[in-house]
């Protein structure tokens, strides 16, 4: 029997509604997994469960784990790293409608891409309008005015995990102008290690997630999933520095610097001072319960499990 489970449920419904289908078919096959069980109100013994299977018991398949730590010695190897983890891919922006920086003819093509898409609800988009309620991936410009507001080195390894920057070099351009040591897996690598990889995306993700995992600073430019699990994951190892960025507080002073009402010093401190309370440290899981899709979700934050 194949069935999606009823989304945000409880424990009530899995041993009332789920359990007695497991005993009649013995095998019930979830076609849908994503967000199945509410993020809080359940008993701790489960929250604590969740974590054992979250971060200890799933595991990447051990063609995966190798290369993974291999990409991760080499870099420890050089020092302390940072990983980015910078979402400005064109699947990205086109389902985000998100195209500040990009040109007419870019603009255009994301457009296309995103009306050819028939599941992906959402077409007509003030791109503008969305940046600034913070709701677009930061560009690779943003970015990088950022990470020298936040005071990095420009010798520090900066490791990108991403799929191709749409824009290509163009768009990373500042980036490596303003730091000398930006790297990806595809320059760490040879050819014949990534090959098995090549053609499956979220394999070559998974690469990229082992990284961030052991990085010394973890920076996702915009709260997907996987900067979701990265951020709780990296709680959970003892609250690894993840620099959560506020992005609509970003684009404000990004556009007040650009337009000369703030100067650098201005600037670089305001940012400072905005994220010093958000790296990643401990704190309250956020609980809407008549609204769970606004809430914290468990797996980015699961204080159940978390040393205080």
């Amino acid at each position: 029997m194949s069935m999606p489970p009823v989304s945000w449920s409880n424990e009530s419904y899995y041993l009332n509604q789920i359990l007695p289908l497991v005993k009649k078919h013995k095998i019930l096959h979830f076609s849908k997994t994503d967000t199945r069980l509410t993020n809080g109100g359940l008993p701790l013994e489960m929250q604590k469960l969740r974590c054992k299977v979250n971060f200890e018991a799933l595991k990447f398949t051990p063609r995966i784990q190798e290369l993974g730590h291999k990409l991760v010695h080499f870099l420890q190897s050089k020092g302390p790293f940072l990983v980015l983890h910078l979402r400005y891919e064109m699947d990205m922006l086109a389902f985000s409608g998100c195209t500040h920086g990009c040109t007419d003819a870019e603009t255009e093509e994301l457009t296309k891409m995103r009306y050819a898409y028939p599941w992906w609800k959402e077409k007509v988009i003030d791109s503008e309008q969305k940046r600034l309620d913070g709701f677009c991936p930061l560009t690779p410009e943003e970015t990088t005015l950022v990470l020298k507001a936040l005071g990095f080195d420009k010798e520090i390894q900066i490791y990108i995990a991403a799929g191709e920057i749409y824009g290509g070099d163009r768009r990373m351009a500042p980036l490596y102008d303003a730091f000398s040591n930006v790297v990806r897996k595809e320059t760490i690598l040879n050819a014949e290690d990534l090959r098995p990889f090549q053609n499956h995306s979220s394999q070559m993700a998974a690469l990229d997630y082992l990284v961030a995992l052991d990085s010394d600073v973890f920076v996702p430019t915009y709260d997907g999933n996987m900067a979701k699990v990265v951020e709780g994951h990296r709680r959970f190892l003892g609250y690894k520095k993840t620099i959560l960025l506020d992005r609509r507080r970003i684009v404000q002073l990004v556009d007040d610097f650009q337009r000369g009402s703030l100067n650098w010093d201005e600037f670089s401190l305001s940012i400072r001072e905005h994220h010093n309370q958000q790296m990643g440290a401990p704190r309250k899981r956020t609980e809407i319960p008549e609204r769970p899709k606004e809430e914290d979700y468990f797996y980015a934050n699961p204080e159940e499990c978390l040393s205080k």
